[in-house]
């Protein structure tokens, strides 16, 4: 009695007491009503029944009387059809839940899919569009190209410019070399003569000593 009393939980209906009904496979019997169902809805079933109840009627109709088990009127037919009908109805009606069942599953999984997509997809929109501020703010090829060419440019004027400025010096020292005087050895034309190089003539010293005169 006490272990009964332990087996017994509260949160479950107790079952009822009396003729307990058998029980079976919910999803077994749908799987069968499905196959009726889906066997019924084609053309050769059409057929069949056709051939069935035209048999039926010619062997009732023109058969020996004694060997005719449905006789004119055909109610056992008639019974027979009524059985099949009020069979198949709800045979038909429970092939249809359970396929408008998948079709919800179908449609939420459909749903979440594309929800997902969704997300996955404003989200890649996101980022390229951060790759492409990105980019914006980092040199290309045709940048560094443009700048490479325009210090080549730089560097190509900057020869040229050294190139004439030597050669106004060497032809400023060619015509010092004509006069007489020392070469200034590729000093700049603008550089200014002091007296520790000797550059200044003896007569043009800022103190004015230059060569004493003999007095004699």
């Amino acid at each position: 009695m006490a272990e009964q009393r332990r087996t017994e939980r509260l949160d479950q209906p107790r079952e009822p007491r009396g003729v307990k009904l058998p029980r079976f496979d919910a999803e077994a019997f749908g799987r069968w009503s499905e196959g009726i169902a889906r066997g019924m809805g084609t053309a050769n079933f059409i057929v069949v029944m056709t051939v069935v109840i035209t048999i039926w009627f010619g062997w009732n109709t023109l058969a020996p009387a004694n060997l005719r088990f449905d006789p004119y009127t055909f109610t056992f037919l008639t019974l027979v059809l009524s059985l099949q009908a009020s069979y198949a109805a709800p045979l038909i009606l429970l092939a249809q839940n359970r396929q408008a069942d998948r079709d919800r599953v179908a449609l939420e999984e459909d749903r979440r899919r594309a929800t997902a997509q969704k997300a996955d997809t404003e989200y890649l929109a996101r980022e390229i569009a951060a790759l492409r501020i990105a980019l914006g703010e980092v040199a290309t090829r045709d940048f560094l190209r443009s700048e490479l060419a325009r210090l080549a440019e730089e560097l190509d004027e900057m020869g040229q410019r050294r190139q004439r400025l030597e050669r106004r010096q060497q032809e400023k020292d060619s015509r010092q070399e004509r006069r007489g005087q020392r070469p200034t050895d590729g000093v700049g034309l603008d550089e200014p003569r002091d007296d520790l190089d000797g550059d200044l003539a003896p007569d043009a010293r800022p103190d004015g000593a230059g060569p004493r005169r003999s007095e004699g």
